[in-house]
């Protein structure tokens, strides 16, 4: 999780909403990403989309059953649709997201067998998102 957070932190730097991910396979990470919605102008652009992506693209595989994703923030519904197609093995998120997150709807948007834990590192994840609105609420 902390190479997840260090994504994450790259894309505070690069104004985007901070959320960092990573594709583990066989204790090798194969994939790092961060958000990147407002640098390549698309509402997709998720850290989670561009590492899923990245990682069937450095496997040569569209499933990932045997890969853990590890990302800061509770993945959106969008991404957990994403999540359910590759087959992820497992997830590990950081910091709930009441408003967005997949988990309002239930586990169920996930593939049957993808295993799932949360608040790893939840506290500094939680963090850099707050600081990261509270800045853009300054802003307005």
């Amino acid at each position: 999780m902390n190479m997840a957070l260090k994504e994450a932190q790259k894309a505070y730097e690069e104004q985007e909403v901070p959320v960092g991910a990573i594709v583990v396979s066989q204790k090798q990470v194969v994939a790092k990403a961060f958000n990147q919605t407002e640098k390549l102008n698309d509402a997709t652009a998720h850290a989670e989309i561009l590492a899923i992506t990245s990682a069937m693209s450095f496997l040569g595989n569209k499933y990932l059953n045997e890969c853990t994703l590890y990302v800061t923030l509770e993945p959106c519904v969008m991404c957990a649709g994403a999540l359910k197609w590759s087959q992820i093995g497992k997830i590990i998120f950081a910091a709930e997201d009441l408003k967005h997150g997949f988990m309002r709807y239930g586990k169920e948007l996930l593939h049957p067998k993808t295993k799932l834990e949360y608040g790893v590192l939840q506290q500094p994840c939680s963090a850099i998102l707050s600081h990261f609105f509270a800045g853009k609420r300054n802003l307005v």
